[in-house]
């Protein structure tokens, strides 16, 4: 039987496969050894971390990468379940290389990694990703046989290098996590809120009762905390956990209003994300949680003297770069997806990043993405003032958008082209009027009124080409989105 072709589910900045047919122990065992040899050794490190999801297949396939990296001499621990920023913390507290296993919001038969170098600094396309995809292929291929595929790790692989097996060994970093963002937003003071949260039987029902809770003997929180679907159950009975999709947060919206809560969190499957739905059971917009966030962040560099640094992604609503703008701060711009942002964090020194699929990323946890923390950022917006999440972020709504539309097409190239002539068509004699740019896919600007932009581009990690609309209202808003 041939090997699995990598190059099919190592994309962008992660891996996400099928289990078992792409992803399996094999597999993961030969990606784990060409980490240890392009990313790990290389850097220096002799100790690598892995953590994993709840999926079914994440403990034999997380076992089966630190088989690997330990066949090419690194020490290995093992922090089992854990969100990704959990990772993430356990990659720059330890200062050292990660892995996390998860397919993130993907359904129940697929599974990942995400890599990292040491403090959590990105592993994608640039940096190292296509070399480790590489050389696991080759490896693979090397030892091609007819024995169908496993999640368990093989039994009798050798060591492609003359290093000494390195130890694997396990360590829980729950407790040293949550302490770790209680230290970064003081929510002691708060006024007491209600709120409902959506772990979507994902890692938030396994980091939210450590970080808002009480355990580790860390002090109560003035939150009375109502979990839905908080038991870890990686074939997600209840619904997919993407809040991104709007019948993944109906559940949430119904119990923010039985409850009467202050607002609505819901976390994906790896609990990396976070979305907030306010009191009155709406969906609040990423990019207006990314604006709240950066006027927060904004605010504490300059009384601090310094400049702040805020990145945004090409999808961000046009009223992220106003307000931080705005509010004293620089904005940059970038690609879409956790490596390329988090490259821009790391090389403009910024204080915070936001994503529209509500990706977070902050200074102060190694350039890191962690929903969590903004989630506590938005607790703590909330319980300072009196008023409802709605006012709050009333301020950070300026235009209507689409949200995202997914197409499946036969030829994104062409349909792009197409697209592109519209656009080119629609400037009439004013050919000012329209812009285009290729920072990441296609985005097209139309500057007059009435005020209109869309960028059209094709998914890192699924067959998609992906389209969002913003426009000065939301008629036009769809009306652009019918033309495309």
């Amino acid at each position: 039987m041939s090997a699995p072709r990598l190059s099919e589910f190592i994309k962008a900045y992660d891996v996400r496969g099928v289990v078992p047919e792409q992803l399996n122990g094999e597999v993961a065992f030969a990606i784990g050894s060409a980490f240890a040899q392009v990313v790990a050794r290389p850097d220096g490190a002799t100790s690598i971390v892995v953590g994993h999801d709840m999926r079914p297949s994440s403990p034999d396939l997380s076992r089966a990468f630190a088989e690997g990296a330990a066949s090419q001499g690194l020490d290995v621990t093992l922090i089992g379940l854990c969100s990704t920023d959990g990772l993430y913390y356990a990659s720059g507290a330890l200062d050292v290389p990660g892995a996390m296993f998860t397919a993130s919001h993907n359904p129940a038969q697929y599974n990942g990694i995400k890599l990292c170098r040491s403090g959590a600094r990105p592993v994608g396309q640039d940096t190292g990703l296509d070399q480790v995809r590489d050389l696991a292929q080759s490896m693979l291929d090397a030892s091609s046989s007819s024995a169908p595929p496993t999640t368990a790790p093989p039994t009798t692989a050798p060591p492609t290098s003359e290093a000494a097996e390195g130890i694997i060994s396990e360590l829980d970093v729950l407790a040293d996590y949550a302490t770790f963002l209680r230290g970064l937003v003081d929510l002691g003071e708060i006024r007491p809120l209600t709120v409902v949260v959506d772990a979507g039987n994902g890692m938030g029902g396994h980091t939210v009762p450590a970080v808002l809770g009480t355990q580790g003997g860390l002090p109560a929180l003035p939150l009375t905390v109502i979990p839905l679907y908080f038991e870890l159950d990686g074939t997600f009975p209840n619904h997919e956990a993407n809040p991104l999709a709007p019948e993944n947060l109906r559940d949430l919206q119904a119990a923010v209003l039985a409850h009467g809560a202050d607002l609505g969190l819901a976390f994906d499957g790896d609990a990396d994300r976070c979305f907030v739905v306010d009191e009155r059971g709406e969906p609040v917009s990423p990019s207006a949680i990314t604006a709240l966030v950066a006027t927060r962040e904004i605010a504490r560099e300059r009384a601090a003297g310094r400049d702040a640094t805020i990145i945004h992604n090409v999808i961000s609503s046009a009223a992220v770069p106003e307000i931080i703008t705005e509010a004293g701060g620089t904005a940059v711009r970038t690609r879409v997806g956790h490596s390329f942002i988090k490259g821009e964090m790391a090389r403009n020194n910024a204080v915070f990043g936001g994503e529209h699929s509500a990706h977070y990323y902050f200074r102060d946890f190694w350039f890191a993405d962690t929903g969590m923390l903004a989630a506590m950022h938005v607790l703590a917006v909330l319980g300072e003032a009196p008023r409802p999440i709605s006012e709050a972020v009333a301020q950070f709504t300026r235009y209507a958008a689409s949200g995202e539309i997914n197409s499946t097409v036969a030829d994104a190239a062409a349909t792009t082209a197409d697209v592109r002539a519209w656009a080119k068509a629609s400037a009439k004699d004013d050919a000012q009027a329209v812009t285009f740019d290729e920072l990441d896919g296609m985005t097209v600007t139309h500057h007059g009124e009435p005020m209109w932009w869309f960028n059209l581009r094709a998914s890192n990690t699924e067959p998609l080409l992906r389209l969002d609309v913003e426009a000065r209202t939301g008629e036009v808003a769809a009306l652009i989105s019918a033309e495309m």
